[in-house]
């Protein structure tokens, strides 16, 4: 069975003990991701048959238990590490703030970060959103 990365494209493979080499070979390796993490749940692969509190009682978004298979770049690289610059998070703090997300103090409820976890979805969401109009604009060479 072929398969390839879900972002790039690239062709993937699962030859042992090569995840993570600094290599093509590395980087190219096989690495299989949830789309919505297990710990918002309360599980963790991480931490065998420890239960963690939930974020989520159910899946706000669908995709229950779902997976997809990256490279490991894409997986470890892009997904895992996002760049959020000093304005970026300036620019995020200020809509927690204005959506009642923020925190004065850490209570037992985990509501406020559920509610930053779906803020932080939307912006996802509405950049993509964006870009792709951009690009059907180009494409049909449309103005905005």
């Amino acid at each position: 069975m072929n398969e390839n990365c879900a972002i790039c494209g690239c062709p993937l493979h699962r030859t042992k003990n090569t995840y993570a080499n600094p290599t093509p070979e590395g980087r190219s390796h096989a690495s299989k991701h949830h789309y919505i993490p297990e710990r918002f749940f309360g599980r963790s692969k991480n931490r065998r048959g420890t239960q963690r509190e939930k974020i989520f009682d159910k899946y706000p978004w669908g995709y229950e238990g779902e997976t997809a298979v990256f490279c490991y770049d894409c997986h470890e690289e892009l997904l895992h590490n996002p760049v959020l610059l000093p304005e970026d998070i300036k620019r995020l703090a200020d809509i927690v703030q204005s959506r009642g997300f923020a925190e004065d103090k850490k209570t037992e409820s985990r509501e406020k970060i559920a509610g930053r976890i779906m803020l932080f979805r939307e912006v996802i969401k509405r950049g993509l959103q964006q870009i792709e109009k951009e690009r059907t604009q180009q494409d049909t060479g449309a103005d905005c």
